[in-house]
């Protein structure tokens, strides 16, 4: 009852002249003056023990080889190198790691017999200093035998394809299928069918930030503390302390106060977690890793990509009868935990925001030769809903309606709240009508369309998309068990909830302090929790002080905390909300006693506890909150201490999946619903946004200002995802983007200013009404724009990324052959580094004489570039070693060269594999030697190359022009060697080498 009255008499209170709430005002951010004056305070900002050593990790350059040897010798000899670590070391100190399924499986931080993706560590080097230990990775030696690899979800599950574990035999992890209500009788009796198609592409969040970790050994203890950027769900601390064989309570995980970005992904730091806290364990002190940009586009986790046929069974009205899901999501290498969690985030929803009530659903779950995936933005809803809503637009075009009309037709009724959708999701509230007419309203829709109407009219391609989504927040806990059988469910026990947790304290001068198990990367926690706590207390938000950081060793946690699935404004503020209030409540009783009135009757306001009927009789705040420290004696009996409440909070709502796997797997669910005009240009096939309205419904707004921020960001990321961004591999498994370069990002000036417009249908399941946002246009653009571009163009079948090259051959078909007479390349595989080239040189002596200069090992190592040593093995077979660079990176490369075909003194062939920390390659070449007429040499030099590994994702652009380089330096020298000049593309050579040398070339 006193809580009942505390926030009666709040409302009441602060509705009056400027006693405004302070949650809904867009107040300025706490976290902004630290941040935007160079203060902010993140992992690699903070100090370090003594001696404290750093770590540098050694990555596989194959997607998939067996590891045959490994020598470390002569990194350890290096100075400064305190100890240097392989699978096998790491294996003997710690367990393998948690895999999403049940399978007789083993998933390491680190490669063991053999390598399942290009960047798996391979070896860590510990040392004084990174530069150390990166120089000593260089020095170490590992033999691998290569296999075939794999990289396609739809391939790996072909009979031939490779095998990566054998525990998953064919590849597959899991396999299962789900039907809600009679999906078979609906298409039987259905008069349309119409299916769709869709590869999603991989993509990541790419944060400012990337991983960090400082961990350390209590050998007395056999403890671990561990400072990451780990972002949870603490779930993971399990896993950690599993892997590293402690329990729990020997785990202390801590987070920095600052984080710069995550957005999901630093989620998939905590094998990184296990890996360098085995390396402070063998080497006896703390050691420190922090992620570089190269290793993070590489080898973090990314968003998993996934190939779906997506059937609907409809009416002539264009009402949806049924779906018919067929899902194959490639997990990557490794099914780390909460892996297939994406899978089975959106499982409560299949149905979107439509009502659909028959549902037929196969989920397999495949590995194939890429990185493990992990949490990113949006979660599995960018897969879901660009099949779904490309389905909605292919019926429209189908029964020749507007796709507004088969959305319309579709949506789920406003008096049907809170609904219960075919495969168990609760949809807490909305108006999904309404919402769409304020949309169409106030985003000039009618405007829009005639505007596509003149741009048609003048022969410009220029189309209009439409999307309708069901954004969830707060996932239960319990739906990723949906990829287990009731009966294995029985056997594990219930998992359900969403238990979110504040502490509200005060100190012995009455201040208050706010603490969340809720880790944030760039959200706001800090001002909008003083907001909500303000509103409680009848202070200002400048009266709160708010702690996010996370200490598993002192502070209140459970397995769901961190930041994840859109938790903060539903779960955790509202938690902060309800611990204010108990605690508010406890104080109500104090000052009533010392007022002489009924705890009722008490109201907070600017900084008072007084009478809700005479506000003359008050007493400060701050007297009341301190007096449990100064005087808990004459406290009233009932009262209780006012020092310290925590607050955990799960919903109830939140249930585990039942017997016929039905899960309401999140808590809340908001609604938004976007369209947006494009153009093409018809040259260059570039997509122009030319308008963007976003509708959003995310319950009870906190902070306008942040929340349209979110959508903001969420928006320019999806942006990315839909026009610029793919994670990229060769057939081999070769990664081919791994540089800024390759993998594109928007920028500001990519990124237009969406309309946006709000409406607010509070959430009944949440103590602020609050939803989740900022998640949402990572699932509702990639489609709305996929939509537009393929009403612009007239395309049936669109594929993310909607980049030029892609359009265009999907509008004017292959590129046609040259005219004859025109030389024609070989068609190199799609994404292989093939490279190719030829020259020419004149050399000064006879071709006896440069013959024997190219079988001499002395001369062979004073003109090939970089050249640490030759040896001569045979007349015809050399090995040397040698240090290159390659873009912004430099490594050893240990080359093993082979002569055939001699011609002795006219013409050789040259056939060689090198491989080294860079990556691989392979080529052959020609050299062909021949008297030019004056005592001289004409030397004419072809080759073709195939390069792989780091090499091939960071050259990129740099790999043709750097090879050549390479080559060139070759024949310069050979030439200089010989007493003769360059003639011809020799100076070219000299200036391309110049011009490597900016990018890092060595010589």
């Amino acid at each position: 009852m006193v809580q009942a009255a505390v926030r009666t008499a709040i409302s009441c209170d602060q509705g009056k002249g400027d006693e405004r709430p302070w949650v809904g005002r867009s107040i300025e951010r706490v976290e902004d003056a630290g941040l935007l004056s160079g203060r902010g305070r993140f992992i690699d900002d903070l100090g370090v023990q003594p001696g404290t050593l750093h770590a540098a990790i050694l990555r596989s350059p194959h997607a998939h080889a067996d590891i045959l040897a490994i020598d470390t010798e002569a990194a350890k000899r290096l100075a400064g190198v305190a100890v240097v670590l392989t699978g096998e070391q790491v294996k003997a100190v710690t367990s393998s790691l948690v895999v999403g399924v049940k399978a007789p499986v083993e998933c390491w931080p680190i490669a063991t017999d053999r390598v399942r993706y290009v960047g798996e560590p391979v070896a860590v080097v510990v040392a004084t200093d990174r530069a150390r230990a990166e120089d000593a990775a260089e020095l170490i030696s590992v033999e691998y035998r290569p296999r075939s690899a794999v990289v396609d979800p739809l391939g790996t599950l072909a009979r031939e394809a490779p095998v990566l574990h054998d525990g998953f035999p064919g590849n597959l992890a899991s396999d299962r299928t789900f039907r809600y209500g009679d999906p078979e009788q609906a298409f039987a009796d259905a008069p349309h069918r119409f299916s769709i198609d869709v590869k999603y592409p991989r993509n990541s969040c790419t944060p400012i930030e990337t991983y960090g970790v400082i961990a350390s050994h209590d050998a007395a203890e056999d403890a671990f503390d561990i400072l990451a950027n780990f972002q949870g769900p603490f779930s993971i601390h399990t896993v950690i302390a599993r892997a590293l064989k402690v329990p729990g309570n020997r785990l202390r995980l801590r987070t920095p106060p600052d984080s710069g970005g995550s957005f999901g992904v630093k989620q998939g730091v905590f094998p990184y977690i296990v890996l360098i806290a085995a390396a402070a364990r063998v080497a006896g002190r703390p050691v420190k890793w922090i992620e570089d940009r190269l290793e993070h586009l590489a080898a973090s986790v990314s968003a998993t990509n996934r190939a779906t046929t997506l059937s609907a069974a409809v009416a002539a009205d264009g009402k949806i009868l049924a779906l018919d899901w067929d899902q194959i999501e490639d997990c990557g290498a490794h099914l780390r935990a909460p892996e297939p969690a994406t899978l089975y985030r959106m499982h409560g929803n299949m149905t979107g925001a439509y009502d659909i009530r028959h549902v037929k659903i196969r989920n397999r779950v495949v590995v194939t030769n890429k990185t493990p995936t992990g949490l990113n933005r949006g979660f599995g809803g960018p897969q879901v809903y660009f099949a779904l809503e490309r389905l909605v637009q292919r019926i429209a075009l189908g029964l020749g309606v507007e796709p507004l009309d088969v959305i319309r037709r579709n949506l789920i009724e406003a008096n049907a709240f809170p609904y219960r959708t075919a495969s168990g999701a609760l949809l807490d509230s909305g108006n999904y009508q309404e919402a769409v007419a304020r949309a169409i309203e106030g985003g000039k829709f009618a405007e829009l369309k005639a505007r596509r109407d003149e741009a048609r009219a003048q022969g410009r391609l220029y189309g209009i998309g439409l999307a309708a989504v069901v954004e969830p927040s707060v996932s239960n806990m319990g739906y990723i068990t949906t990829v287990l059988t009731a009966a294995e469910r029985r056997k594990t026990g219930p998992k359900n909830g969403a238990q979110a947790t504040a502490t509200i304290g005060l100190d012995p001068v009455g201040s208050v302090t706010v603490h969340v198990a809720s880790v944030p990367q760039g959200q706001g926690h800090r001002t909008v929790l003083s907001q909500v706590v303000a509103d409680v207390f009848g202070l200002e938000p400048k009266d709160i002080r708010v702690n996010t950081e996370i200490d598993t060793a002192k502070d209140a946690w459970s397995i769901a905390s961190g930041n994840y699935a859109s938790r903060f404004a539903a779960a955790v503020a509202g938690t902060a909300k309800l611990a204010a209030e108990r605690v508010a409540g406890r104080l109500a009783r104090i000052a009533a006693s010392q007022l002489n009135v009924e705890p009722a009757d008490i109201v907070f306001t600017r900084g008072f506890v007084a009478s809700r009927h005479n506000p003359e009789n008050r007493i400060a705040f701050s007297r009341v909150a301190a007096l449990s420290h100064w005087s808990p004696g004459s406290l009233p009996d009932d009262a209780g201490q006012t020092i310290r409440e925590t607050v955990f909070w799960t919903p109830p709502e939140l249930t585990p999946p039942d017997d016929e796997d039905r899960i309401n797997s999140s808590l809340c669910h908001g609604f938004i619903f976007d369209f947006c005009g494009v153009e093409i240009d018809r040259t260059t096939l570039e997509t122009r946004i030319d308008r963007y309205v976003t509708m959003h419904d995310c319950g009870t707004i906190l902070h306008p200002g942040m929340v349209n921020g979110q959508i903001r960001g969420g928006f320019a990321q999806a942006l990315g995802a839909a026009l610029y961004e793919e994670y990229a591999y060769a057939d081999d498994g070769s990664f081919l983007t791994g540089t800024l370069a390759d993998y594109l990002l928007p920028t500001t000036t990519e990124v237009p200013e969406p309309q946006i417009i709000h409406m607010e249908t509070p959430s009944p399941f949440t103590p602020l009404g609050a939803k989740g946002v900022g998640e949402g246009n990572c699932m509702s653009t990639p489609v709305c724009v996929a939509n537009a571009v393929a009403d612009a163009l007239g395309l049936v079948d669109v594929t993310l990324p909607l980049v030029p090259a892609r359009l265009a051959e999907l509008v004017r078909g292959a590129e046609p052959p040259p005219p004859s007479g025109h030389p024609i390349a070989r068609p190199a595989r799609q994404g292989d580094r093939q490279l190719r080239g030829e020259g020419q040189a004149s050399l000064k002596g006879a071709p006896e004489r440069v013959w024997r200069m190219l079988l001499d090992p002395a001369t062979l190592q004073s003109v090939i570039p970089g050249c640490q040593r030759v040896d001569k093995i045979s007349e015809t077979h050399f090995r040397a070693d040698v240090t290159l660079g390659i873009g912004p990176v430099t490594g050893r490369y240990r080359a093993d060269v082979e002569l055939f075909d001699l011609e002795p003194p006219r013409a050789v062939r040259l056939r060689g594999a090198a491989e080294g920390a860079l990556g691989f390659g392979s080529a052959e070449g020609r050299i062909m030697l021949a008297p030019d007429g004056r005592g001289g040499t004409q030397l004419t030099y072809s080759y073709d190359a195939a390069i792989g590994g780091k090499v091939a994702s960071i050259g990129g652009r740099l790999l043709d022009g750097a090879t050549r380089v390479i080559i060139g330096q070759f024949f310069a020298a050979l030439a200089r060697k010989a007493g003769g000049g360059a003639a011809g593309g020799f100076s070219l050579f000299a200036w391309l080498a110049k011009l490597a040398s900016l990018f890092g070339g060595r010589r």
